[in-house]
């Protein structure tokens, strides 16, 4: 199989592209930098209602926090957009001061830039104006129930917005945290805190979807116990609001991880997508129900769409390359690792998968090997991790086995919960 002629993840730059970075707190409470959080956030999931926007997802944007200096043309680049969005928030008794500016990340010229000091009971009314003032920047076509979704507070309970904003900060770092179990659980407790205040809260349904995930544990095994709490969640979400687009996004995670209903979770994405044109969540979902179908083209497109909207996002990179690996396209994996490696250079499996597919790929032990090498100078103990691709390597160097015969079965293996 031949190399790929150009990098198969990159896309151009679309002139109504944008990510909304990270706010800074200019507030004397440092707990008051959920709110600002919160703040972003709730700016960012505007934006993405708006179809004729291309949106980056909070779990890349994240990455890009304010205590480092920022080189807005490369993270521009790095994300893939056009517009990149900053914004200071300061807290004070009962009032607030909004510092927005939108910035053109190709030649780092400044757009627009308005300061907004209302009563802290406004803040939903800021976020709403800032949103539509940028997509009137980035001449957007917003349609009426665009429009009304943007206007719509997600609440009038300002403890609640906290509750949810710290909750949805836990969630979103779970992944990369050594505390990952205890993580999960205070996130739980956040969320249901949040709905005793506010029952009606209409942004907490779009928590439930990252509640529903909350069945498997870090290592993709559901429990009895975890399938019990996303389906609870399910439930408490359609009793508040069944035709929310993030209920029917809840639904389809639930259906597909939870029961394996790929028919009902393809169903159910279909209507989320109508309302939530940028949520890289419904791609991923897709891609990988059209694999575990066996629809391998069509599931790598929804992925490479995925990867659009969350490019830095590790985990669909990951899948990315195995997606490729099915389809032979070896050099296009190795690709698609070398960009995960470049967002977590420390990841000993993504090192050791690296190799092993220029062993798929060349039938050459070589790489997997100078790998496996590398990674135990780095890391001793790591021996576990690559124990398999070590002990292939030693079966093909013996019996000369093909791997091509064995790369399927592999990746089927890690594929784990997600794929094949």
């Amino acid at each position: 199989m031949e190399a790929a002629k150009q990098p198969p993840l990159a896309v151009a730059i679309e002139s109504k592209s944008i990510a909304v970075l990270p706010f800074e707190n200019l507030s004397e409470q440092k707990a008051n930098s959920y709110f600002a959080d919160g703040m972003q956030d709730e700016i960012l999931i505007n934006l993405a209602r708006i179809a004729d926007l291309k949106v980056i997802s909070r779990t890349s944007v994240m990455q890009y926090k304010t205590d480092a200096q920022r080189n807005l043309r490369e993270i521009g680049q790095q994300l893939g957009v056009a517009f990149l969005l900053e914004g200071r928030v300061q807290r004070a008794a009962n009032r607030v001061r909004v510092n927005a500016q939108l910035i053109d990340s190709r030649n780092g010229a400044n757009v627009w830039a308005q300061t907004y000091d209302r009563d802290l009971a406004d803040v939903f009314a800021i976020q709403s104006e800032i949103a539509k003032t940028i997509a009137e920047q980035l001449q957007a076509k917003l349609s009426p129930n665009e429009k009304k979704a943007i206007e719509q507070p997600p609440t009038t309970d300002l403890a609640a917005f906290d509750l949810y904003s710290r909750a949805k900060s836990l969630l979103l770092k779970a992944a990369f945290s050594a505390t990952y179990e205890p993580d999960v659980r205070k996130a739980i407790e956040l969320l249901d805190e949040a709905v005793k205040r506010d029952p009606s809260f209409s942004t907490l349904t779009a928590s439930s979807p990252m509640r529903t995930n909350i069945f498997m544990d870090k290592r993709g095994l559901i429990t009895l116990h975890r399938l019990a709490l996303a389906e609870a969640a399910v439930q408490a979400a359609t009793q508040l609001r069944p035709d929310a687009a993030e209920t029917h996004l809840a639904r389809a995670q639930y259906l597909y991880y939870g029961l394996r209903d790929y028919a009902g979770a393809l169903a159910q994405l279909e209507i989320a997508r109508r309302a939530l044109p940028n949520d890289p969540r419904l791609f991923e979902l897709t891609g990988y129900i059209l694999r575990r179908r066996g629809q391998h083209e069509e599931g790598l497109q929804n992925l490479q769409r995925a990867v659009e909207l969350d490019p830095r996002n590790f985990d669909i990179l990951q899948q990315i390359a195995l997606s490729y690996q099915f389809l032979g396209r070896y050099a296009d994996s190795i690709a698609a690792m070398d960009r995960a490696l470049a967002i977590v250079p420390d990841s000993v499996e993504t090192q050791d998968l690296r190799g092993l597919f220029y062993f798929f790929w060349k039938a050459d032990t070589r790489p997997p090997l100078q790998a496996i090498d590398a990674i135990l100078a780095q890391e001793p103990s790591a021996i576990a991790v690559a124990a398999d691709t070590w002990f292939l390597c030693a079966l093909a160097d013996r019996d000369q086995l093909r791997p091509n015969e064995h790369s399927s079965r592999w990746a089927t293996m890690h594929a784990g919960p997600k794929g094949d």
